[in-house]
Formats: structure tokens, C-alpha cells, sequence
């Protein structure tokens, strides 16, 4: 007769939300398995048992991310136009660097980006996620050109990765002090320079 195992004393939503803000204020390397453990209140072994190696458990806090901090991102690509996607993209960009709920900047960009031998594998898990974000403006971008909603000479691989650019720096600047406002005024800026 099989034994089962003893039952979870832990909700596995809540641990991962916490993993989620440990990651993100800290970074990949930065986060040892005896702070995710403290930080979601269970055992590393129970960790291993819900969740998989840490390598894992990053990966599900990626995916939890980009389903609900960042998620604004899913939403910003199906706006009408163009210049109307960009608006949500950089004003969720603003939101979620700047809100004071969150550890600041952004995880995709600074979760891994000065990972060494140990982080490798988040560092390319994020690598792939930011150029997936840009392959999809890309999509996007040229849907617009298709539709003359962009102009037709405009380079829909330049301008997807113009947008990145802009959200990613100004996740940098928000991690280093950047106030709301002032990013405010780079979008301002921004979206004046758009092709119309």
C-alpha cells in the first residue's frame, strides 16, 4: 500500500507571489534558497516539491510576472492603433516601475542582467523573454504598416526595439531614483517623436 505524503500546510499562490517580490528586489543570484524559503515561510525541501529547483521556481515567477505586474504588456498590442499601443506600453512601463507596492524597476530587465556562471540560465530564461517582447512589437508594428496605420517606409524591426529600449532604460532609471513624473515626461517626449 502507497503512503501519501503529508498534506501542504501552505498556499502555493501566496509563496510564489512572495518569490516573485524576493526575485525582483533582488535578483536571481542575489536570492539564495534559504531567502526564498524564509521569505515564503516553508522548507527548501517543500520548495523543491511544489515548485522544482530554483531554476524552475524562477521561471514561474517569470510567468506570474508577465501574467499580472507586467501584464499590462499582453493587453497594450491588442490597442487599435499604433501610437496607441505605445501609449499603454510606456504608461504600464511608468506604473509598474514607479509603484511603490513593488521593489522597483523591472524584472525582466534587471532580474539577471549582471548574473554570473550561477545565474546563466536566468539570464538567458530573461534574455529570451525581452527579445520576445520585441518580436512581438515587431508583429505588431508591421500589422500597423499593412493596415497604413504606420507609414509605409517606416522599419517596424527599428521601431520595436526604440519602444524597448525606452521602457527598459526607464525601468533602470526608475531603480535608481527616476520619480513618476519625470518618467511621465520622457513618454511625453517619446511619443512626440512617433511616426504618425
Amino acid at each position: 500500500m502507497a503512503t501519501r505524503g503529508r498534506p501542504r500546510t501552505f498556499d502555493p499562490e501566496i509563496a510564489l507571489r512572495q518569490a516573485l517580490d524576493l526575485f525582483w528586489e533582488r535578483g536571481y543570484e542575489g536570492t539564495s534558497l534559504s531567502d526564498l524559503a524564509q521569505a515564503m515561510g516553508i522548507a527548501s525541501a517543500s520548495i523543491y516539491a511544489c515548485f522544482g529547483s530554483k531554476e524552475d521556481l524562477f521561471r514561474k515567477v517569470i510567468d506570474r510576472y508577465d501574467g499580472g505586474p507586467a501584464g499590462y504588456a499582453r493587453e497594450a498590442l491588442e490597442r487599435p492603433t499604433a501610437r496607441e499601443v505605445v501609449e499603454r506600453l510606456l504608461e504600464g512601463a511608468v506604473d509598474l516601475v514607479t509603484d511603490p507596492r513593488n521593489p522597483g524597476g523591472c524584472l525582466i530587465v534587471q532580474g539577471a542582467l549582471a548574473a554570473g556562471r550561477a545565474g546563466e540560465v536566468a539570464r538567458r530564461e530573461l534574455a529570451g523573454r525581452r527579445a520576445a517582447g520585441v518580436a512581438a512589437l515587431r508583429r505588431r508594428f508591421r500589422r500597423a504598416i499593412a493596415e497604413s496605420d504606420l507609414p509605409a517606409g517606416a522599419d517596424a524591426a527599428t521601431l520595436a526595439r526604440f519602444v524597448a529600449t525606452a521602457m527598459h532604460g526607464m525601468a533602470v532609471q526608475a531603480a535608481t531614483g527616476a520619480s513618476r513624473k519625470e518618467l511621465r515626461r520622457v513618454c511625453e517626449m517619446f511619443l512626440r517623436a512617433w511616426p504618425t
